[in-house]
């Protein structure tokens, strides 16, 4: 079987509707269509898809790019800035880090507003490149494509060594398939090891990394699940993650116009297609090549389709051939439906514009909450029990003064009495100090004499956090509550 067949699959002569098949020899190859699925043969098995090696200018950018995302992802749960996590959602904890920042539960509601100026960010992609986050920065590609086929290549050979392989004995194929298999789950587990790092501090990983399971169970677990997943999906469900479950592959053909700039073919400039020389025929030789080197298989001389993730290996596959052919290279490029139709295309249009305001709008939603954050927590809230007492002359409330310092570093705090005026209001504890993101509740007992009662009085505290330029202040209040005039 040549490299161009790349892992078809045999079926009757004629085939079956909607999967054009070649003749060749006696056995016919199946090819892609538009209809259907390569990776799923007629009768529902999988088609094992071995992409063909592809060099060009693309494939140095991807992997230049891969290796530097990788290396973030790597090394992001160990960098500081000062003594705090660059980035940590230390769930157990509920603290949260970003960027020097210090947040608590509290603080959640804000990543909608980050999370939806990202989400509308993919949105503008799409709009604009198409799936250029799948092709180049989507982990599922980084790694896939970056890193286990990589090694694949090392371990099986080539794309014919490979399918070749597929259809070898079990007894031929084990200690290749063995020892890929161990350095795949050898891999997948540094890799959900690492992305433990971003839920829990890296010295408590490490600890947990080096001792009993016992003393961690739920990250043993989760990491235990984890490498599971990972394994499966990068050793034998790959472009099905893509094609049958991500949400945002799914969704992108909403997202596009005439105007989106796509992998696509120039069927002005090769069609009809022919061999080189034949009478008539255009620049494509119909050499296969670009189905060759797709990861996902499927021939983007048929149009826009779903599976394609906008990787560009059939670009620079077909640029290579239009060289040593002495043709202009782009038969196959990055362009937008307009621009294989009419050579023009325009940038800003409605959806676009639509895309960017509203990512605007959730990033600048964030800044804004982001300066309007309280630097600490100071709360009062009501004891447990009953709601309020009368000994002797005196109604007595208990409450509870719930602090939480959100600043960096630890901070000194001072409470002092507002109010009301005439009662006695007994803190356990006035001045203490609050590491960064610790919180304390401190019993407050209020006694107010029943001459001075009388309904809508309010306990009222100050509260004082020193910091090096001016103390921060913020008081804190509750309402009272007693018997009413006719219960005395």
């Amino acid at each position: 079987m040549s490299e161009g067949s790349q892992g078809q699959s045999a079926q009757p002569a004629g085939g079956v509707a909607g999967r054009p098949v070649v003749q060749r020899g006696q056995q016919p190859i199946r090819r892609p269509d538009i209809d259907t699925l390569f990776s799923i043969n007629p009768d529902g098995s999988r088609n094992a898809i071995h992409p063909a090696d592809v060099r060009g200018r693309f494939q140095i950018r991807k992997q230049v790019l891969w290796w530097l995302l990788i290396a973030v992802y790597l090394v992001v749960p160990w960098l500081r800035i000062g003594e705090r996590p660059v980035l940590l959602i230390d769930i157990p904890a509920r603290h949260f880090y970003l960027l020097g920042q210090t947040f608590n539960a509290q603080d959640f509601w804000l990543a909608f507003f980050f999370i939806t100026g990202l989400g509308f960010g993919l949105f503008v992609l799409a709009g604009l490149l198409g799936r250029v986050w799948c092709g180049y920065a989507c982990p599922q590609t980084v790694f896939l494509e970056g890193v286990y086929r990589r090694i694949e290549r090392w371990i099986e050979g080539g794309p014919a060594a490979r399918r070749k392989l597929d259809q070898a004995p079990f007894a031929q194929k084990f200690p290749r398939r063995a020892l890929k298999m161990a350095v795949f789950l050898l891999l997948s587990a540094g890799i959900a090891h690492s992305f433990l790092g971003y839920f829990m501090p890296v010295e408590v990983l490490v600890e947990a990394v080096t001792s009993s399971p016992g003393k961690h169970p739920s990250a043993f677990l989760f990491a235990v699940l984890a490498t599971l997943i990972l394994f499966v999906n990068y050793t034998w469900f790959r472009e099905q993650l893509c094609i049958a479950i991500c949400p945002y592959g799914r969704l992108q053909g909403a997202l596009y116009d005439p105007d989106t700039v796509l992998v696509g073919y120039d069927k002005l400039r090769g069609e009809p297609r022919g061999k080189e020389g034949t009478p008539g025929a255009k620049d494509c030789i119909d050499c296969y090549r670009c189905v060759a080197v797709c990861p996902t298989g499927i021939d983007i001389r048929n149009g826009t389709q779903l599976e394609c993730v906008g990787c560009a290996n059939c670009i620079d596959a077909c640029d290579e051939v239009m060289t040593k052919l002495g043709r202009p290279t782009g038969l196959v490029r990055y362009d937008s439906q307009r621009g294989f139709d009419t050579g023009t295309r325009r940038f800003l249009r409605g959806r676009v514009v639509l895309y960017l305001v509203l990512m605007a709008m959730g990033l600048l939603a964030f800044g804004f909450a982001l300066t309007k954050r309280k630097p600490f927590e100071a709360n009062l809230v009501r004891g447990r029990g009953l709601a309020y007492t009368v000994e002797g002359e005196r109604v007595h409330n208990v409450f509870e003064l719930h602090l939480i310092n959100k600043r960096p570093g630890a901070r000194d705090f001072k409470v002092v009495d507002v109010g009301p005026a005439g009662a006695e209001i007994v803190v356990a504890v006035r001045e203490l100090q609050l590491e960064s993101l610790q919180d304390l509740r401190v019993p407050v007992h209020v006694f107010v004499p029943l001459t001075a009662w009388k309904a809508g009085l309010q306990c009222q505290l100050e509260v004082t956090c020193a910091e090096p330029d001016a103390p921060l202040v913020r008081l804190a209040t509750a309402p009272l509550l007693g018997p009413s005039a006719g219960g005395r």
